[in-house]
């Protein structure tokens, strides 16, 4: 524990967390300032992150095999095959039903954005008792919300259907990761070599700190927003909802975001069943109450454990922090980078204490 009780060491944290405050405020104020040189720098280095971050969570397995007498290199072609030919056929059946369906969404928003009126205009007899500003109000959210509603779709379809992306993503991103992967241990030398030697034991230590806690969360993760995604896709294609695909695939993508990503998910499955009929509705609101019952209660404490260990206020400000910078992306690299940063100061504590 920090012994505060000393008047210097007191006077230092108090410094350093007002330096800290100040820091993250700027960034967020200053964000138009240099928002243009890092949507420059996220979009070329993005294939590389992808990259990375395919051939981090592959290369353990490629390890694993290895240690079972499997040649080196034999593992890495089966994994990289294995791997991009699954992702390749899942490519080919579903990525052109979520470009049909987000498609023909954007195309019947205005039918639906009316039927949503509709029933809204309906919740107006039964809440007649309350004030006209209150409807207002509520008219209001409902311009806000068709706006963003018209804006998302027409960004949806331009980054699904965006030929170069596409060129990038099928032909750059699998290159580089096989010679990540065939390259891992020359790359981890290299950076070696620019590290001073007397902070080799520490960097390592540091390394496996991160890799034992963020590994395990990033996978155990994906496996949970499968679950969650395959799960709302049988129950909404069993409810015939249209739109059952994308709007399972937001809702699993949304569940890597703790404690807010099951309601930003729920939002748009709610927002269209509301246009058919309340009952369905209900019925949705719930069907998606008990998959985050189970994910939460079963699932993620098995798969995902408390590798993270972070507290919950901290990681609600990290994704406030997150949301303000880059909206739902932000929100959801938010909790990995609090936690390296996390394993860092408590590294450098540590490093400071001894």
């Amino acid at each position: 524990m920090f012994q505060f009780n000393k008047p210097l060491n007191f006077l230092f944290w108090i410094i350093t967390g007002i330096f800290v405050f100040l820091f993250f405020y700027l960034l967020v104020k200053l964000f138009p300032v240099y928002g243009t040189i890092i949507s420059f720098l996220w979009h070329l280095f993005l294939p590389f992150l992808i990259a990375v971050l395919i051939a981090y969570l592959l290369y353990p397995v490629i390890e694993k095999m290895h240690q079972h007498n499997m040649p080196k290199s034999l593992a890495i072609l089966l994994i990289y095959l294995l791997f991009f030919g699954g992702i390749g056929y899942l490519g080919y059946r579903v990525y052109p039903a979520v470009i049909y369906q987000l498609s023909d969404l954007q195309e019947q928003l205005p039918q639906l954005i009316q039927m949503y009126r509709d029933f809204v205009y309906s919740l107006y007899e039964y809440t007649a008792f309350l004030p006209e500003t209150v409807h207002d109000k509520m008219d209001e959210l409902i311009s806000e919300a068709e706006t963003y509603m018209e804006d998302l779709l027409t960004d949806l379809v331009r980054g699904f259907t965006g030929i170069f992306d596409m060129i990038v993503i099928i032909t750059i991103i699998p290159v580089l990761v096989f010679y990540f992967l065939k390259d891992f241990d020359s790359i981890k030398h290299y950076f070696k070599k620019w590290i001073p030697e007397k902070y080799h034991k520490q960097t390592k230590a540091l390394g496996r700190a991160i890799d034992e806690g963020l590994g395990k969360y990033i996978r155990g993760q994906l496996i949970v927003c499968l679950f969650v995604a395959l799960a709302a896709f049988a129950v909404f294609k069993f409810l015939d909802i249209p739109y059952a695909l994308l709007l399972a695939i937001i809702i699993g993508l949304t569940n890597f975001i703790p404690y807010f990503g099951p309601i930003i998910g729920a939002i748009p499955a709610v927002a269209i069943t509301a246009t058919i009929s309340g009952k369905l509705m209900l019925i949705v609101l719930a069907s998606i109450f008990v998959i985050q019952v189970i994910e939460g209660n079963f699932l993620s404490p098995y798969i995902v454990g408390k590798s993270i260990r972070i507290h919950p206020i901290a990681i609600i400000f990290a994704l406030l922090l997150g949301g303000q910078i880059s909206g739902v992306p932000g929100m959801i690299l938010a909790v990995p980078v609090l936690f390296v940063l996390k394993v860092m100061i408590q590294h450098i504590m540590s490093v400071r204490k001894t």
